[in-house]
């Protein structure tokens, strides 16, 4: 998998709302009404990792999941952060719909 140049992450954010880079890293938090709504997100968000085979550095406090992105093997960003972001946007968006 390619890295990503500087130019085209920038042009990729705008794409993924709520997304930023630090320190080399995709990175968002996303908070929701409690830890059940927390808890099922990670499980839609590791079901869909786990179809393009690439997992995120996240963690969970409460009702708050913080997820960081890279690929590791390609020293930086690659199109592969930002499918997975895209998809966590989609879950957690999915999520809210449901439990209002």
């Amino acid at each position: 998998m390619k890295r990503l140049a500087k130019e085209e992450i920038k042009n990729r954010l705008s794409q993924v709302s709520g997304w930023r880079v630090e320190q080399g890293s995709l990175c968002k938090d996303f908070i929701f009404k409690d830890f059940t709504t927390a808890f099922s997100f990670m499980a839609e968000a590791a079901k869909e990792a786990e179809k393009i085979n690439h997992h995120p550095d996240w963690s969970n406090s409460y009702n708050k999941v913080s997820i960081r992105l890279t690929t590791h093997s390609a020293g930086g960003l690659t199109d592969n952060d930002f499918s997975l972001a895209r998809l966590a946007n989609e879950a957690a968006q999915k999520l809210q719909r449901t439990t209002g």
